[in-house]
C-alpha cells in the first residue's frame, strides 16, 4: 500500500533527539517519492489536518480521534511498547511500533554494567580525593568474560542484548513466556527457557536483565522470592517497564545485600518521585527513561518505517 498524505505529530517538551525535525521529512520523503509529508506543531494542528491524513506519525492517538479520520490506514509510533496507543484499531487500520531500539538499548546495559564490574564510581571517588587507589579499586574490578547473563523478556529487544554482550564471552539465558528457536550467535552452553523456568537459573545469574513488556502479565513477575534467589554479587538493570516488581522489594533487596546493584532506566511511575529511597541508594545507577536515546533515533525510525511500507509488510 502506498501512504500519499502523512501527517506527523512528534513533538517531546525535553529530548531534543525526540523531536521530528525538517531532516526527518525529507528523509522520509527520499524513501516515500509518492509521500507528501505534513509536520504539525501542536495537537490542534494535527486534528485539524487528521481527516486528510492517510498514515499518521505520532507518540499516542485518542481512539475518539478516529471518528474525523475516514481515509487513516496507518498509525506508526517510534515507541517500543502500546502503552500510548493501548486500543485495538478497526480492520482496515494498522498499527506500528519502532522495532529499532535494541542496540541503543544493549550500549546503555553494556555500559551499566561496565560501570558496576570496573569499579568506575570508586575510581572517579578517588580522583576526586587525587588518590593513587590501585589496591582498592583493584579488589572491586570484576570482568564479563564467561558471565552469566540472564535476559528476562527475550524479545526484539531482548535478543539484541543477547547478540551484543554474547562477544564478550559471555554465557546468555533468554527467558520467554513460549519456546523458540535459539538465535543463531548462541553456542552450546546458551539456552531459551520459558518463564515457568525462570527459578532454575537465577542462582546461577550474575546479571539478571529485564527487557518486559508493562501490562497485567508482567505486574510484579519478579517477587521478593526471586532476588533472594539471586547470587549476592548479581546485578540487576531493567529497560523494560518499571511495574515488574514491587520498588520496595528492590529497595529492600538492594540494602540488605540479596543482589549488589542495580541499573534503572524504567519505573512504575514516571517521573520518580524525590521521595524514593531509589535516589539515596550508592548502589543504584538510575536515568530517566533514556536507554534507546540517541541523536539517530528518529532517522532509525523513518528508515525502519519506510522499509516496512516498502516491502509491503504493513499492507
Amino acid at each position: 500500500m502506498t501512504y500519499k498524505n502523512i501527517l506527523v505529530y512528534l513533538t517531546h517538551p525535553h529530548v531534543d533527539a525526540w523531536n521530528f525535525k525538517s531532516e526527518h521529512s525529507v528523509l522520509l520523503e527520499s524513501r516515500l517519492p509518492e509521500a507528501k509529508v505534513q509536520v504539525c506543531a501542536n495537537s490542534k494542528e494535527f486534528r485539524d489536518k487528521l481527516p486528510d491524513a492517510d498514515a499518521a506519525i505520532v507518540w499516542f492517538f485518542k481512539e475518539e480521534w478516529l471518528v474525523n479520520a475516514p481515509k487513516l490506514r496507518l498509525i506508526a509510533t517510534p515507541a517500543a511498547g502500546n502503552d500510548w496507543i493501548p486500543w485495538q484499531p478497526p480492520e482496515n487500520l494498522k498499527l506500528s511500533f519502532g522495532g529499532f531500539h535494541g542496540p541503543m538499548v544493549a550500549e546503555s546495559v553494556i555500559g551499566a554494567i561496565l560501570y558496576f564490574l570496573k569499579a568506575f564510581p570508586l575510581s572517579m571517588t578517588m580522583q576526586e580525593k587525587k588518590k593513587w587507589a590501585r589496591v582498592k579499586i583493584s579488589q572491586q574490578l570484576q570482568s564479563l568474560y564467561k558471565s552469566r547473563i540472564t535476559v528476562l523478556g527475550f524479545g526484539r529487544i531482548g535478543n539484541y542484548l543477547g547478540r551484543f554482550l554474547k562477544p564478550f564471552g559471555c554465557n546468555i539465558t533468554g527467558i520467554k513466556r513460549s519456546e523458540i528457536t535459539a538465535p543463531d550467535y548462541f553456542d552450546a552452553i546458551d539456552k531459551i527457557l520459558t518463564t515457568d523456568s525462570m527459578e532454575s537459573v537465577l542462582p546461577d545469574t550474575d546479571h539478571l536483565i529485564c527487557a518486559l513488556p508493562g501490562g497485567m502479565e508482567t505486574d510484579e513477575i519478579l517477587k521478593p522470592s526471586h532476588f533472594q534467589s539471586l547470587p549476592k554479587t548479581s546485578f540487576l538493570y531493567n529497560v523494560g517497564r518499571g511495574n515488574i516488581y514491587k520498588e520496595s522489594d528492590l529497595v529492600n533487596a538492594l540494602r540488605t545485600g540479596e543482589i549488589s546493584g542495580a541499573y534503572l532506566d524504567v519505573f512504575a511511575e514516571e517521573p520518580l518521585s524525590e521521595s524514593s529511597a531509589l535516589w539515596g541508594l550508592d548502589n543504584v545507577l538510575i536515568q530517566p527513561h533514556l536507554s534507546a536515546a540517541s541523536p539517530q533515533y528518529l532517522e532509525l525510525f523513518v528508515e525502519e518505517l519506510a522499509g516496512r511500507i516498502n516491502v509491503g509488510d504493513l499492507d
